[in-house]
């Protein structure tokens, strides 16, 4: 986890660079595909999976060093073929895992947070799950395991993997020629994200196009058919830990519900939206009809509010970075308390974002416990090692939040409820 908290130092700065660069490219080019709550939301949700990766919470239910140790029935001497092996065996695991997340039900929960954005753009390929708590990946990569490619080879390679499907989250590059027939493009998944009938569950590959055109799963961007963005079902929230186990929810409700003791257990492994139907019947759930037409989410915001939301963020980041830069110096127990300050701040932060009003609560409850802490450490997790008055500022973020959380709740959303009764 160390060596993966360091890695993130260098991995977040470089992904916010390039949200920088898309986001001044869309202005001056005046195709801007970004909002300020969107992609503050977007981002958060990142920061949050990243944060519950690298404090390896979850169930792991096999990993795949004991799977080549104890299914290797060769191994692959030309080190040249291993890393070729390794990383196709890595894309196909990837299509089957995300293919399984797109048709069951249970699956489709921890990959929902990454379709909720109903925009198109770089930060929403930072919408990760924290949902994914039980963790079964190394099943799909048995092939890997049969051929022995070692599991230094495959922690290198994973990440990588990962990381290089971000920059096709963009609507700024249209078709990219012999490519289309190679490697999944910007296209391509924009495809992937749309919500048309045309375009639903198509093109799951992660970096090879090869396994959509084996299985039957692909699609070509049609000039006639523009993408829309989202889900069928619209988050209709700003708050990424909600929109992570929103489905998970309506599950339970469901599965409590119906009378039917066999849909009790089916619901979970049923495709992606079957409901029971005595349940479907008495508790319909609003879905997209008209994809071309519909209300997209949003909030009253005004300019101080949307400032507020980026400074949050821009909080969190640097919060976080210090976490992983910290990370070595730290107890498990004391990551873990910083973490969950981490998620409540976030979680009060996009709250708020929706203009909800128990949000002043979360705000002022984690500003009084973070000053608290602050006050009775004489620092902040040690912070004040590295920053001179470290702890000081942190004060002064924390008086920001509770101060913050009282005026968007009770005074500037009276004044947008003045100015919307206005107009």
């Amino acid at each position: 986890m160390e060596t993966y908290a360091k890695a993130l130092l260098y991995a977040i700065p470089f992904f916010m660079i390039l949200l920088v660069v898309e986001i001044l490219y869309g202005y001056f080019v005046k195709n801007q595909q970004y909002t300020v709550m969107d992609t503050v939301s977007s981002i958060s949700s990142g920061l949050t999976n990243i944060l519950k990766d690298s404090l390896g919470l979850g169930l792991v239910l096999v990993t795949y060093p004991f799977l080549v140790e104890n299914l290797a029935i060769t191994t692959i001497k030309t080190t040249w073929l291993v890393w070729v092996v390794a990383f196709v065996a890595i894309d196909f695991a990837g299509y089957w895992n995300h293919r399984l997340n797109h048709k069951i039900n249970f699956f489709w929960n921890q990959h929902v947070i990454h379709h909720s954005s109903e925009a198109f753009n770089l930060a929403c390929a930072l919408r990760q799950p924290i949902s994914n708590l039980i963790g079964y990946f190394a099943f799909l990569l048995i092939p890997a395991a049969l051929l022995g490619v070692p599991h230094e080879v495959i922690a290198i390679l994973a990440p990588i993997h990962l990381f290089a499907q971000f920059w096709y989250h963009t609507q700024h590059i249209s078709k990219m020629g012999w490519l289309e027939y190679v490697i999944i493009t910007p296209s391509q998944h924009r495809v992937h994200h749309a919500i048309n009938p045309e375009y639903i569950d198509k093109n799951l590959g992660q970096i090879l196009c090869l396994w959509d055109r084996i299985f039957g799963t692909f699609q070509e961007e049609l000039d006639e058919v523009p993408p829309q963005y989202g889900v069928l079902k619209p988050a209709a929230t700003w708050n990424p830990i909600l929109i992570n186990f929103q489905h998970f929810w309506r599950l339970l409700k469901d599965a409590w519900r119906t009378k039917n003791y066999a849909d009790k257990f089916k619901i979970w492994f049923m495709p992606t939206g079957w409901r029971p139907l005595d349940v479907k019947t008495r508790y319909p759930i609003p879905i997209i009809e008209d994809v071309y037409h519909f209300e997209r989410y949003d909030t009253p915001a005004s300019k101080a509010l949307k400032g507020y939301a980026i400074f949050q963020l821009f909080a969190t980041l640097f919060f976080l970075l210090f976490m992983f830069f910290n990370y070595a110096n730290s107890s498990f127990e004391n990551l873990l308390v910083y973490g969950a300050f981490v998620f409540v701040g976030v979680y009060g932060y996009t709250t708020l974002m929706d203009r909800t009003s128990y949000a002043v609560w979360i705000e002022v409850v984690r500003g009084i416990f973070g000053l608290g802490l602050v006050i009775y450490t004489k620092d902040w997790f040690g912070m004040n090692t590295y920053f001179d008055y470290a702890s000081i500022l942190v004060e002064m973020y924390f008086l920001a939040t509770i101060i913050g959380g009282v005026y968007f709740t009770y005074f500037d959303k009276n004044e947008q409820h003045t100015v919307l009764n206005a107009t």
